[in-house]
């Protein structure tokens, strides 16, 4: 007998609303959402911040773990919590501020920077070992192949829970186990030392590091699509989305701490087969060829290509949905929009889109994490335009003082700025954020008081 989770909603009249999911679709839905997650950034950090933390290993990835794990189901939590994505985070404040928030998160982590990253990655690990001449034309071959299937899987997103969810994801985690497995198995390698910022702060380094993957950026994204598959699947009522997404956050959660936790362990014993890595990639292409051979090579080669591909239609098929509610070109028509920019993005190097990448995360994590504060704490804010106002004030201001920074520019202007508790560590964002967090809170309480004084009076 097939077992279900029993979630259903009635409005006035007793007619059953939303539709149950099957244990077997909720883990899928949970299964999928961990395969959007799983891209290209979740493969190469982890291996070289386990190589270069070496007997720092354990602080590095408590820091990795909480902004790439934990911060990404905290803005699921918050999502679910608000019952909606950046529009309803944002309520209260003009429609466009919503919406130039919500444009900036699609284009960061669709077709300027993670989406065509996946191509990237997917091509210099998973085609580039098996290449006797790797070039640039190999290149624009395998990311036209690469983003041309991601684009088939992202015009039919009525599908998707069933192609990714039931056949990608289970196909990954086989091959993801296997390389965890063999980090048990093998012998144990010691410990290298740690170096530069790995030496100094390996904790904070980590946590930083754990930035890179954009997954925190993704969830926010990923929200608004998780609900719409919901709705695709019969589930209409808004707390049973909220059960659902939960569940689902925790299956993705719980998926991603075992695949950096295994990669970082395999980046730590990689400091003799790898000590002069300066990517996850190649550290990764060194450890299963050391583990595995030849064979190693092909589950490398499919691990990556699967996660960077899974990762990629997610992405895709959130920018086309956003963009099309907005402006009414066609869902398709988007869909091919981004893969256009995707390819052009991919054909840069891998380490030209990083560079590019980092100033432009610093800028926008600070807004992300203010609107995911404030939602936690909007029930206990009274005024809370004003405070939500001057939180992404706050959060904007030090973000791309914080992002000019770590580019090298404006340093007269960004100077100023060093007077802000860890901005020195980009999480000067904190204290203003805080600051105005404390006042909607603190106006709140004045206001409690005043109106008892009155009642009294």
């Amino acid at each position: 007998m097939k077992t279900e989770i029993t979630i259903t909603s009635r409005c006035s009249r007793g007619t059953i609303l939303s539709k149950r999911l099957s244990t077997t679709d909720t883990l899928s839905f949970g299964f999928m959402l961990f395969a959007f997650f799983l891209g290209a950034g979740n493969i190469i950090f982890p291996p070289l911040a386990g190589l270069q933390s070496g007997e720092n290993l354990m602080p590095a990835m408590m820091g990795f773990l909480i902004t790439a794990v934990g911060l990404p189901l905290i803005c699921l939590v918050a999502i679910a919590k608000i019952g909606g994505g950046i529009p309803s985070m944002t309520k209260g404040l003009p429609t466009w501020v919503g919406t130039a928030i919500a444009a900036t998160i699609f284009v960061v982590i669709g077709p300027a920077f993670a989406t065509p990253r996946t191509g990237l990655v997917a091509y210099e690990i998973g085609a580039v070992p098996f290449l006797q001449d790797p070039s640039s034309s190999t290149q624009v071959i395998f990311t036209i192949a690469f983003f041309a299937i991601a684009t088939l899987l992202a015009l039919y997103p009525g599908k998707l829970m069933d192609i990714v969810g039931k056949a990608l994801t289970p196909t990954l985690i086989l091959l993801l186990t296997a390389l965890a497995v063999s980090v048990l198995v093998a012998p144990s390698v010691p410990a290298g030392e740690a170096t530069g910022a790995w030496a100094e702060d390996a904790f904070t380094t980590g946590f930083l590091e754990g930035y890179m993957t954009m997954d925190a950026l993704g969830a926010l994204i990923f929200g608004t699509l998780l609900v719409d598959i919901l709705r695709r699947k019969g589930v209409t009522d808004s707390g049973d989305q909220a059960r659902y997404m939960m569940i689902a956050g925790v299956i993705a959660a719980i998926g991603l701490a075992f695949v950096y936790i295994s990669l970082f362990y395999v980046g730590g014993a990689s400091a003799e087969i790898a000590a002069t890595a300066d990517n996850g990639g190649a550290i990764l292409s060194a450890y299963v060829q050391s583990m595995f051979g030849g064979f190693g090579a092909v589950i490398l080669a499919a691990v990556v290509v699967l996660a960077c591909l899974t990762t990629a239609v997610g992405l895709t098929t959130a920018f086309a949905e956003y963009f099309n509610s907005k402006i009414k070109l066609g869902y398709r028509n988007w869909v091919l929009i981004c893969a256009a920019v995707c390819l052009v993005v991919a054909n840069l190097t891998l380490s030209e889109l990083i560079a590019i990448s980092i100033p432009v995360l610093f800028v926008v994590y600070p807004i992300a994490m203010a609107l995911v504060i404030y939602v936690f704490a909007r029930p206990a804010i009274a005024a809370r335009t004003t405070t939500l106002a001057a939180m992404l004030i706050g959060a904007l201001v030090t973000g791309v003082a914080s992002g000019l920074n770590v580019a090298g520019l404006a340093q007269p202007l960004v100077a100023q700025f060093s007077i802000l508790p860890l901005f020195d560590q980009h999480m000067g964002w904190i204290v203003p954020v805080i600051a105005a967090l404390t006042f909607g809170l603190v106006y709140k309480r004045n206001e409690r008081a005043l109106a008892t004084a009155e009642e009294q009076a």
